[in-house]
């Protein structure tokens, strides 16, 4: 395009309302970078006990289980040990590792959540999944953050089985 047309569409007020609209969406999609206060949850194997039994690690089911109570309570965006959790997101077992994203990880799990200011009551409250793995003796930290950066997605975002309506 030419100069005065680039210029006309980059002042044209839809196109501002669409690009502002577009970077909401990649926003919520994972796709960009996002700084917010909200808490680090570390989760740590347990290695206290004498003979280390499966109850004493910590699971893919685990994860699954916190990442879960997060996003009901409307956390903004969560991360495992760098990898952003976005609608695609595995969260699988691979022998003494947890694979995020395709991505191996082992413990200890950092989780980062930026969201509003009742995320730490919420996840640390009587019966919550955080209290019984602390009662079954996994290591759980949990620390309130006003800077938080959480990183995009970096995969590929598929849409192999949704369809546009018509």
């Amino acid at each position: 395009l030419n100069k005065e047309r680039q210029e006309s569409l980059s002042t044209d007020s839809t196109s501002v309302e669409k690009q502002k609209k577009l970077k909401e969406l990649n926003t919520y999609l994972g796709l960009t970078d996002v700084t917010g206060s909200g808490i680090i949850i570390t989760v740590q194997d347990n290695t206290a006990s004498k003979f280390v039994t499966s109850k004493d690690l910590v699971h893919d089911a685990d994860l699954r289980a916190i990442v879960s109570e997060i996003k009901n309570i409307g956390a903004d965006a969560i991360s495992i040990n760098g990898q952003r959790i976005v609608s695609s997101t595995a969260i699988n077992c691979a022998g003494a590792i947890v694979k995020i994203n395709e991505e191996a990880i082992g413990s200890p799990f950092v989780i980062k959540v930026i969201g509003n200011g009742d995320l730490n009551y919420n996840l640390t409250r009587p019966g919550s999944y955080i209290d019984k793995l602390r009662d079954d003796g996994i290591k759980v930290d949990v620390k309130p953050s006003d800077n938080i950066t959480i990183e995009k997605y970096d995969g590929v975002l598929t849409n192999k089985y949704i369809q546009s309506v018509e």
